[in-house]
């Protein structure tokens, strides 16, 4: 059973990543890269009433995938990672878990301390 939350990503490993270091049920949702009207409409259909965070890369993709969202699902929460580490799959995850726990999700502890 899932929290109410539900976190966007672009990809597959971005969604593994991030369900290792979240403690709580959220569900996860993968865009697949760019996404089209039709299943963009679709997907906010889904996540009506829900709590929405869009953590996507730190690229020109995730840039127009986030524009997209902010234009079509205004009060999603948005979470950032460094532009260093360009992509979400590649951030330490210490540095995901901090941007998670920043926005109140339940992280599991060791992955604030680790680096990989």
């Amino acid at each position: 059973m899932f929290s109410g939350k539900t976190i966007v990503v672009e990809g597959t490993s971005d969604k593994r990543r991030v369900k290792e270091i979240i403690k709580e049920p959220i569900e996860i949702i993968c865009t697949n890269g760019t996404i089209g009207v039709s299943k963009l409409d679709e997907m906010i259909d889904e996540l009506d009433g829900r709590d929405v965070y869009i953590l996507v890369d730190a690229d020109k993709a995730g840039e127009k995938l986030r524009r997209l969202f902010i234009r079509e699902l205004p009060e999603a929460h948005h979470l950032y990672i460094d532009r260093v580490y360009k992509e979400v799959a590649t951030a330490p995850y210490r540095h995901l878990a901090t941007i998670l726990l920043s926005a109140n999700i339940d992280v599991h502890g060791e992955f604030l301390q680790k680096d990989g």
